[in-house]
């Protein structure tokens, strides 16, 4: 698997687990389920620090957008794209 694929997974597998933390808050508040999810959420949250930090290779925007909580994965998922024509001339055509 490669390492934006991998970053998106667990960006979308921690904001999951965030959500989820939010709405037992703020509903039921039940401590089984923010003892399970908390520890879950925090593992989501360290792995796509650490995958951003090893596949930025030099930039330093992409681990800086891991550091957001919550949405900062899929952030460094979508930083790492490759650069394309299109995108490099601002997604403008020629035509």
């Amino acid at each position: 698997m490669n390492p934006r694929r991998l970053m998106h997974v667990i960006g979308t597998f921690e904001l999951a687990t965030l959500i989820l933390l939010l709405a037992n808050l703020a509903t039921i508040h039940h401590p089984a389920i923010s003892s399970a999810l908390g520890p879950l959420h925090g593992l989501a949250y360290t792995s796509t620090v650490i995958i951003a930090v090893l596949t930025a290779k030099g930039r330093h925007r992409i681990w800086l957008l891991s550091l957001i909580p919550g949405i900062g994965g899929l952030l460094a998922a979508r930083a790492t794209e490759p650069v394309t024509e299109a995108s490099a001339a601002g997604g403008r055509s020629s035509g």
